[in-house]
């Protein structure tokens, strides 16, 4: 290239992030669903991930790139993780739009409409209207947990909502009964909450821990988190796995379950901004002593940056980057930035 060519010549502009959604799903346990990508996929490969991916026009019309609107939560979203969450697990989360209960769908029938919405035969709000009339995913108890905008030093970009979702807590023996008899025939009340792979297409391995335990296995190099999962297990973690029960010890009780349950409700909603709102696009600050990065997450990326959206100010993440990976994951205060 000439000397003129190269003083002509503009840097690329980043892509724009393509709008995604995914949900931190909990057990009746209060376990986090992870699932685990097959390792030719073209992103996150061969990493543990929450349910989730890109939206598709039948999740709904999402605002243009040039619209901030694009990155706020909205139904389209929500449908969008929901969707997702079935074809990647198997997980169904409808309900009938006038009652508000939840359907029951049998395991065939369920499997049947999977590989169907998930190879384009039929979209996912057709098959729930096809085989139950009326319903309609259960966008509702969505909870947004943060908004994830991919740095511009990535090619492959997404500005992506993150959304908790509790599924029921385990049934109270004395209404275990009355539940059986109100289930369809061959029904079963533990089947919504049984993750199953996709059958290799995207997914390998669907299945619940707990938030400490995937933490532990992602610090011991047995999987790969990358900085927005693994931030966000940590923060669930700190309140879902308080006082962790020994392994051969009895099950924490309902009331205990739900008491998390109301902690964490309460943390997602505190914050400056809380933590429904935070949009966090992680920025390099410093190489740490030992070669990883430190990642600061206040900033929203370059497409929020003239507006009012802020992310999170206290906390940074330490990782090292490898090809395709991220190993040796930490959260650290950000007031610890100038010791590492």
């Amino acid at each position: 290239m000439s000397t003129q060519n190269k003083r002509d010549s503009k840097p690329k502009s980043p892509s724009p992030p393509r709008p995604s959604s995914s949900v931190l799903l909990l057990s009746p346990q209060n376990e986090i669903l992870l699932l685990h990508r097959v390792k030719t996929s073209t992103s996150f490969a061969s990493a543990h991930v929450f349910p989730g991916g890109n939206l598709s026009p039948q999740d709904g019309p999402c605002p243009p790139t040039e619209d901030l609107k694009r990155h706020d939560d909205a139904p389209w979203y929500r449908r969008a993780a929901l969707r997702e969450l079935f074809e990647e697990s198997g997980i169904l989360l409808a309900k009938d739009e006038k009652s508000g209960e939840m359907i029951t769908v049998s395991e065939e029938e369920r499997e049947r409409g999977r590989m169907a919405i998930h190879g384009g035969a039929v979209e996912f709000g057709q098959w729930l209207e096809q085989y139950y009339g009326g319903a309609v995913p259960d966008i509702d108890k969505l909870i947004p947990f943060t908004r994830w905008i991919t740095p511009t030093n990535v090619p492959k970009r997404f500005t992506t909502q993150m959304y908790l979702y509790f599924l029921p807590l385990p049934v109270a023996p004395e209404s275990e009964k009355r539940l059986l008899e109100e289930l369809p025939e061959g029904g079963k009340p533990e089947q919504i909450h049984l993750p199953t792979s996709d059958g290799g297409i995207e997914v390998t391995e669907a299945r619940f821990l707990p938030a400490c335990e995937w933490l532990r296995l992602a610090r011991a190099g047995e999987i790969i988190l990358f900085p927005p999962q693994f931030l966000l297990l940590h923060l669930v973690s700190e309140i879902l796995d308080k006082d962790p029960r020994p392994v051969d010890s009895s099950p924490a009780s309902l009331a205990e379950l739900e008491r998390r349950r109301a902690e964490l409700v309460k943390f997602v909603h505190s914050g400056t901004p809380p933590w429904t709102e935070k949009c966090i696009s992680p920025k390099m600050l410093k190489m740490a002593g030992d070669g990883r990065a430190v990642l600061g997450l206040d900033h929203p990326g370059p497409e929020l940056g003239a507006s009012e959206r802020k992310g999170e100010s206290e906390r940074v993440v330490i990782v090292r980057f490898g090809k395709g990976e991220a190993r040796e994951v930490d959260v650290a205060s950000r007031d610890s930035v100038s010791k590492l």
